[in-house]
């Protein structure tokens, strides 16, 4: 029996083979687990209960890897290891490799996936996508969508829920799929949908509710969200028909991925197989915990990063997702980050890769190596999420009351200028000036996600209204249709936060993440009480689809094609797109900016513009002409428009 003094000394397997090998003639197990002195197979005939066919004693291979070939054909059996290490028998667990599991994924699944293949799998493909600066994200909870009465979907709250087409709320309007369809966004962003632990799901007859960032088994698909959890087929079978669905009706699907940390951290499937590899310790010799969630991932480790890379390759090929937004990114390491992005475009270079540039807390990884948004530019072809555009618009997420650009805080200017301009090097802006960032941290616009809100603390609506308790619903809608403006017409990937778009609002709770359904739902009658508000979003989704000048592909066409206007206001910015920036059809684009509570007269060059936003509608044909030099901006308004000679 090999020794080690650390697990620094431990073999790394090179193979491609780690967890189960199925086909009807037999099948083989194969698990990584350098120190152990035994390794046990538990064989089970179902995914929870007293139910065990057989014990194996596994076989010592190479590499560190154990090995137990069984004859004749085990499809839809459960299975988990169980290690022998310091003299102890841990706990049994399932392979961390599992493609399928049982109920509440205490035991991994020997599965044929082709059978879980919905008919024309083979023949699914991803939506056209030209650039990463065409993307517009649209994040939401699989449960949120349709779990709402008012939603008028038969399959509540489940993967499938979002293949039903033809849904209506009760007065006629369409409601999910139909809805982010109407919407135009490119790319649906699903929180957690691999298989997490706080949802028990064999009591789904009970109101249960978790955004899913606790992993439990990587590479299996969430069974809540599946019609039925006990049959480890249904949930991959299901969220393959989402996926498929999504493709048909022209959106692309990222799966947002929780590798910085697992949902338990002494009991944890990796820790329980080989203890301690697969986490950074504290100075102790304990769980570091950079996620705030008692724990945090070593992705610097060699099998760490094998197994981050496998899985997402894995999801690609055998579930066809289109890309991965990182839950704190900051916590694993650029080289990491940069192979995963290399692996994923191999396979097909549209892959779009984002993240959480920070971290929860601090970690023993050097800050130097740590895939933070200050590092963007060592990040090949992953994107960051701008918090500097995010709490310039409306103020700090972590203080309640604080306000930002659309209501009225002064100081906010150059963070907004700098989302304007994707983060990238402007010699308009004055960095010293941004809120977090203080020089420009994105080498090109597709690198930085321009966001006002997401699942995280409070949704748009409810920050403004806490922020500006004094003031009018009308008012705070107009400083919502500012924020989002803004994002939707800035350059780099926009990200739009699902239900947003009609007034989504969490009753003022801030951290949702297990409150129940009644904070979390979207209440599709909002969409009849706010249809305005939709069409506006709609109408800018739109102008930015049709018109590329919002939408330029590096630092230097941004800084060549977009100039601001100087004004001694704080609380108003005013841009030009020139030139037929990108190739747009229209020669000139002025984006006017009002944050303040008043309106604004201002200078403008004289031609004859062509105004297609005023805040209250969006019409690409002209809302009007405008040849005075002097115009009237009303209060937490925008402006766009564009002139052709």
């Amino acid at each position: 029996m090999p020794t080690y003094s650390s697990i620094e000394e431990y073999p790394v397997y090179d193979g491609a083979d780690l967890g189960v090998q199925y086909t009807q003639g037999q099948t083989d197990f194969r698990l990584w687990s350098p120190a152990a002195s035994a390794v046990q197979l538990h064989i089970y005939s179902a995914g929870d209960g007293d139910n065990l066919i057989k014990t194996y004693t596994m076989s010592r291979d190479k590499q560190g890897t154990w090995i137990q070939q069984l004859e004749g054909n085990h499809k839809n059996e459960y299975y988990t290891f169980q290690v022998k290490q310091d003299g102890e028998w841990r706990q049994e667990k399932p392979d961390p490799y599992a493609k399928a599991a049982g109920v509440n994924g205490h035991r991994a699944m020997v599965i044929d996936l082709k059978v879980t293949d919905p008919e024309g799998w083979a023949e699914d493909q991803r939506p056209l996508l030209s650039s990463y600066n065409d993307i517009i994200l649209y994040e939401l909870q699989v449960r949120d969508l349709t779990i709402h009465k008012s939603a008028g979907v038969e399959n509540k709250g489940k993967f499938i829920g979002l293949t039903e087409s033809g849904t209506t709320n009760p007065a006629g309007l369409s409601t999910g799929l139909d809805h982010i369809k109407e919407l135009g966004v490119t790319h649906v962003h699903l929180l957690p949908s691999f298989d997490h632990r706080s949802i028990d799901e064999s009591r789904l007859n009970e109101p249960q509710y978790n955004w899913g960032y606790d992993p439990l088994n990587y590479n299996v698909p969430e069974g809540s969200f599946s019609t039925d959890p006990f049959d480890g087929n249904v949930r991959i079978r299901e969220f393959k028909e989402m996926v498929k669905t999504l493709h048909e009706n022209g959106l692309r699907v990222i799966l947002d991925v929780v590798y910085n940390h697992t949902g338990q951290s002494e009991d944890s499937n990796f820790n329980q197989l080989v203890p301690t590899y697969y986490y950074r310790q504290n100075a102790d010799g304990g769980f570091s915990d950079a996620s705030a969630c008692g724990n945090e991932t070593a992705s610097e480790r060699a099998m760490m990063r094998k197994f981050m890379v496998e899985s997402v390759k894995y999801w690609v090929e055998e579930y066809h997702l289109d890309g991965f937004r990182f839950d704190l990114m900051g916590i694993h390491d650029i080289e990491t980050m940069n192979l995963i992005s290399a692996e994923l475009r191999a396979i097909d270079p549209t892959i779009f890769i984002y993240g959480e540039g920070w971290t929860a807390g601090p970690s023993p990884l050097p800050v130097e190596d740590q895939a933070l948004k200050a590092n963007t530019s060592q990040l090949v072809e992953v994107a960051a999420f701008s918090d500097d555009i995010r709490d310039g618009l409306k103020g700090s997420v972590f203080e309640h009351e604080d306000r930002g650009f659309v209501s009225q805080k002064p100081g906010m200017k150059e963070s907004i200028k700098s989302g304007i301009v994707a983060s990238t090097k402007h010699s308009q802006v004055d960095y010293s000036k941004v809120n977090y960032s203080k020089s420009p941290w994105s080498p090109k616009p597709s690198q930085t996600i321009n966001y006002v809100s997401c699942h995280d603390n409070h949704t748009l609506f409810d920050k403004l209204r806490i922020s500006m308790p004094d003031t009018s619903e009308e008012e705070l809608i107009k400083m919502h249709k500012l924020a989002e403006t803004i994002v939707l017409t800035s350059q780099g990937v926009p990200f739009v936060h699902a239900g947003m778009e009609i007034l989504r609002t969490k009753d003022g709770v801030e951290n949702s993440f297990e409150s129940p359904d009644e904070i979390n739902w979207i209440d599709w009658n909002r969409k009849t009480q706010y249809k305005p508000l939709f069409d506006y979003y709609q109408g800018l989704i739109t102008l930015r689809k049709n018109h590329p000048a919002f939408r330029m592909p590096t630092a230097e066409m941004i800084q060549k094609h977009l100039e601001f206007i100087e004004t001694k206001d704080e609380n108003l910015i005013l841009y030009q797109l020139k030139d037929h920036a990108n190739g747009d059809s229209w020669k000139e684009i002025m984006v006017i900016l009002n944050g303040n509570a008043l309106n604004k007269t201002i200078s403008i060059p004289k031609a004859n513009w062509q105004l297609v936003c005023d805040g209250m509608r969006i019409k690409e044909d002209g809302i009007r002409s405008i040849s005075s030099p002097v115009l009237t901006i009303p209060a937490n308004t925008a402006f766009i428009m564009y002139k052709n000679q």
